[in-house]
């Protein structure tokens, strides 16, 4: 009872940031307005009479009505933010809604659900933006909110040694950077000099400024500034001055490293990979020894100045993968579960992953559940950005299960799994972008899911089912399986197959499967 108390009193916390000028929440009326003049404004300046509002073709088909309800809402209201002709270049909104603007944390969190809207160069273009302006008198930060006038938001910054900035925000952007190679095939992520930048000046110089090493991150004595900016703010937690580091930022760091390794590993350079996968893998050691409570069975959420830990965390931890399979994610898992019993309706930022988390770690019914409120008609906040992007990656990602797997031997990898549930007895996904080409994916229920090559080049599909299969049919011709074990009681049947451009393929279970693979752990 003791710590599902503390963590109810650290998340009212962080939704009472009204002294704080980078969310300052407003009421649901006096939101509105703010959107509609922001949406005008932008509009009268950044668009002529022959231009057109961007449009997205991805579709959702269902007989599931009130998914598909959900998904042309989130459809419409993300489209709604989308920009083009102002002097940053094409940007999505990513912020409190009316300040034209995007931020470092938003962007990144919401980069899935734009590149399945067919938002690819405007995500580009937003984290470029945030990669160009890496300099050494911010010690290395970029500007954490950049405004559609390619100028650092004023609410956030005065001068190079007076801004806001949250720590993880560098290693955020590293992450959603790679992921976004892998789902566009952009090479000038990989390749591009003001990318390259950035992220060897983040797991370098932006490291040691910060005093982020892991040999020397549980004791770093690093000052924040004081209000009304918070510069080097080691968490995304907003709502204590006390912390001295957050676990949010070594999760973040975590992912930044992997993906820095990664990028460094398309880029033939072996040594650097190995390195920054070795430190990744010390992060995420210290993450789940020196943060897990054991006797509780929850982890940490920050470290004060006198070395004491405080709080519970989850969604964080699983959001970024950090937490090792077992008893530390199942802890993990139910910490997030009773967090939502206790948190504010108007929580949104933290709320808007809940499902994809709960997909990730296989409880679709939780993960459903979490897509119908967010999207429910009069629910609170729901105009923040984050929201419907994130249903739309949540419902892409998670309930079609459509994934990019990391290039093998330069070949693309799509990964499907049907996480549906007695709701939704079939979905089909049409004209998602995946790698310059298009692809549509069918699932009925659990057993049969078919996809087509809506584009020109082949593609990897590997074609993946809940449970164990000796074979899976492939065009009702049987087909030896592959077999992954994701968590105790969990596997995952799959097979590959070559998909050329035009084609359509429909794969099914064969049989019953006598695993455990639906059960929870948590």
């Amino acid at each position: 009872m003791k710590k599902l108390q503390a963590a109810s009193a650290d998340t009212n916390m962080r939704v009472q940031r009204k002294q704080q000028p980078r969310r300052q929440y407003l009421s649901r009326h006096v939101l509105a307005i703010c959107i509609a003049a922001a949406a005008l404004s932008v509009t009268a300046l950044a668009q002529s009479p022959k231009d057109m509002r961007p449009h997205s073709n991805l579709e959702l088909k269902s007989s599931d009505t009130r998914l598909v309800a959900a998904f042309d809402w989130a459809k419409q209201q993300a489209m709604a933010y989308v920009f083009d002709n102002d002097p940053v270049g094409p940007w999505y909104e990513a912020s409190l809604p009316g300040r034209q603007a995007f931020c470092m944390r938003d962007v990144s969190h919401q980069a899935l659900g734009a590149q399945a809207l067919g938002l690819e160069k405007y995500t580009h273009n937003m984290l470029r933006r945030f990669a160009e302006n890496i300099s050494a008198s911010k010690d290395w930060c970029s500007y954490w909110e950049i405004n559609r006038l390619n100028r650092p938001a004023p609410v956030d910054y005065k001068s190079d040694k007076e801004f806001w900035y949250n720590l993880p925000a560098n290693f955020d952007v590293l992450d959603t950077c790679y992921r976004m190679y892998l789902w566009t095939g952009d090479k000038t992520y990989i390749d591009d000099p003001a990318f390259l930048n950035f992220y060897n000046h983040t797991v370098t110089d932006y490291v040691e400024r910060w005093d982020l090493s892991v040999d020397r991150i549980m004791t770093r004595k690093i000052s924040v500034q004081p209000p009304p900016y918070f510069r080097g703010d080691p968490s995304y937690e907003e709502s204590r001055r006390d912390i001295e580091l957050g676990v949010d930022l070594l999760a973040a760091q975590y992912a930044g490293y992997r993906a820095y390794a990664s990028i460094q590993a398309i880029r033939g350079d072996k040594a650097s990979a190995e390195t920054y996968f070795k430190v990744a893998g010390e992060v995420k050691s210290l993450i789940n020894t020196a943060w897990w409570n054991p006797s509780e069975k929850y982890f940490y959420s920050y470290l004060d100045k006198d070395q004491h830990f405080h709080g519970i965390a989850g969604a964080d931890l699983l959001y970024y993968n950090a937490t090792d399979a077992g008893a530390k994610t199942s802890g993990a898992l139910q910490t997030l579960f009773e967090n939502i019993k206790k948190e504010p309706e108007s929580a949104v930022e933290p709320k808007s992953h809940y499902a994809e988390i709960f997909y990730r770690y296989n409880d679709p019914e939780a993960a459903y559940a979490q897509i119908m409120d967010l999207t429910r008609p009069g629910r609170e906040r729901s105009e923040y950005p984050e929201v419907s992007y994130s249903v739309i990656g949540a419902i892409v990602t998670g309930l079609l299960g459509v994934n990019i797997e990391a290039p093998a031997k330069q070949e693309v990898v799509v990964s499907t799994l049907p996480q549906l549930t007695a709701n939704t007895p079939w979905a089909e996904l049409r004209n998602l972008p995946v790698q310059g080409n298009a692809i549509s994916v069918r699932h009925d229920g659990l057993t049969k899911t078919t996809f087509t090559n809506q584009g020109k080049s082949m593609l990897l599909w590997k074609a993946e089912f809940a449970g164990t299969f000796a074979t899976l049919m492939v065009h009702g011709q049987p087909m030896n399986t592959h077999l992954d074990s994701l968590s105790p009681g969990r596997v995952i049947t799959w097979v590959r197959v070559p998909v050329p451009g035009g084609q359509t393929i429909s794969i099914e279970t064969s049989g019953h499967s006598s695993d455990l693979s639906q059960s929870k752990h948590y």
